[in-house]
């Protein structure tokens, strides 16, 4: 989208809905609050809400502002996380564990929350254990954001399975994925950057209800469009977000500027 805007803009791509802010910390204030109030009504309805939550650049804003909501029932959030890399130490400047303390579990007090320890010396076991454990919190709301190469968590397009049968595997990261998470600033060089990863699956993900997809930034542009204008396929995972009941995809007019066609046809 080329035109500056003063307020949002609400559009639908198939099952998809789609709200393009002015700027990044307006779309994440955006998926926040609908974040709460969803979070709200299920703590009225369940002892306890299994919330997944996302890392990465994408997720500063809405965590920022989710962690100042006051009224958020965090005593009944039992929280997961996404993925991890394997063999990381929970304190490297990368590891998805820290950044979830530093972001997150550090500044709100949750029932509970389960991280995936990546440094553990049997990656397989704690895959199933993951799985086990989310499989029986039931979650009902995920953040997700979407990679360069259109991967959701870490179902980079060669490992990406829509009838995945597990919930939760080991996968090898391809170069698009690792050179993001240098460019991103979380490694000094490409060497750094693990190439396995213990990630949860696209079906696991597409059984929660509610998605709340947050993607800001120029370096998203290109994904975005991929994301509405492709045939669905494992080619860019993110496609898929287009058959989901109730997923909204947060974007600022950056990651928005290729969208003029795409939104004006809908």
């Amino acid at each position: 989208m080329t035109e500056a805007i003063s307020h949002p803009r609400y559009y639908e791509v198939e099952t998809l809905k789609v709200e393009v802010h002015p700027d990044s910390r307006a779309a994440g204030a955006a998926a926040a609050q609908a974040a709460c109030k969803a979070l709200i009504d299920l703590a009225q309805a369940r002892e306890s809400v299994g919330v997944i939550f996302a890392t990465g650049a994408s997720q500063f804003e809405i965590l920022n502002e989710l962690t100042r909501i006051a009224e958020l029932p965090w005593n009944q959030i039992r929280g997961f996380h996404m993925d991890e890399y394997i063999g990381i130490a929970e304190d490297h400047p990368a590891s998805f564990r820290r950044y979830l303390r530093e972001r997150l579990t550090s500044k709100v007090r949750m029932k509970e929350f389960f991280e995936i320890d990546g440094s553990a010396p049997d990656p397989e076991k704690t895959s199933r254990e993951y799985a086990s454990e989310l499989r029986s919190a039931d979650p009902q709301l995920c953040f997700l954001g979407i990679g360069e190469n259109g991967h959701l968590a870490f179902n980079d397009p060669p490992v990406a399975d829509f009838a995945d049968p597990l919930d939760a595997k080991i996968v090898k990261l391809d170069d698009v994925c690792r050179q993001q998470q240098m460019a991103e600033g979380w490694f000094a060089s490409i060497d750094e950057v693990p190439e396995h990863a213990i990630t949860l699956t696209i079906p696991a993900l597409f059984r929660v209800p509610t998605l709340i997809v947050s993607v800001p930034g120029s370096r998203k542009e290109k994904i975005v469009r991929r994301t509405f204008e492709e045939f669905i396929s494992t080619a860019c995972p993110a496609t898929i977000l287009r058959t989901h009941p109730n997923a909204t995809v947060y974007l600022d007019l950056e990651s928005a500027s290729e969208l003029d066609e795409v939104l004006q046809s809908k």
